[in-house]
């Protein structure tokens, strides 16, 4: 049987022993058994990378994947897809003040930039020289005149110098930008 001075070493070397794994740094989780599984290089976005054979740490996308939340747009960059689009798609979305205040939002995120606020065409890219190519004015007769479709398949494939914008803005959302151009901005 132990004697009470062996079990007050004990009861020491315990709580020394405990207060020894505590670490009053909640910037460190302690011991690290696995170093390089705690402590990974991370890669900056736009950074090199010599993990990947071109060099970029920013992988595109695989191709023939879809992101979740997206079908495959059925239609191509052309005209005659254009004028398609036109006749088959129709806005499934109802012009609600709801509706088209997103798609006053969407529109000033992703439009606004080269078609201007009003949509004029004089957004701060073209005014600010940065783009030389004046973007469509949003305001003219031919774009009145187009049919929800056509307008939202320029978003998703887009059309001339215009870039898609189908992989960055929602159906749903690319919908209520139509709403906004074709309710607010030709009113």
């Amino acid at each position: 049987m132990m004697n009470l001075k062996g079990i007050r070493y004990i009861v020491i070397i315990g709580i020394s022993v405990m207060c020894m794994a505590c670490d009053h740094n909640r910037n460190t989780p302690g011991w690290q058994y696995f170093d390089d599984m705690v402590t990974s290089p991370a890669y900056e976005s736009y950074t090199k990378n010599p993990n990947f054979s071109d060099g970029k740490t920013l992988q595109p996308t695989v191709e023939g994947t879809i992101p979740r939340g997206f079908m495959p747009y059925p239609y191509e960059k052309n005209d005659s897809d254009r004028l398609l689009a036109g006749q088959t798609l129709e806005n499934p979305l109802l012009a609600t003040p709801d509706n088209i205040s997103r798609g006053e939002k969407v529109f000033g995120i992703y439009c606004a930039s080269c078609h201007g606020l009003t949509g004029d065409g004089q957004g701060k890219l073209y005014t600010s020289k940065k783009y030389p190519y004046p973007p469509a004015s949003l305001l003219s007769d031919k774009i009145k005149n187009a049919t929800d479709g056509e307008i939202y398949h320029v978003i998703s494939v887009g059309w001339g110098v215009m870039a898609e914008h189908g992989s960055m803005i929602r159906p749903e959302d690319r919908w209520k930008a139509v709403l906004y151009i074709k309710n607010e901005l030709h009113k």
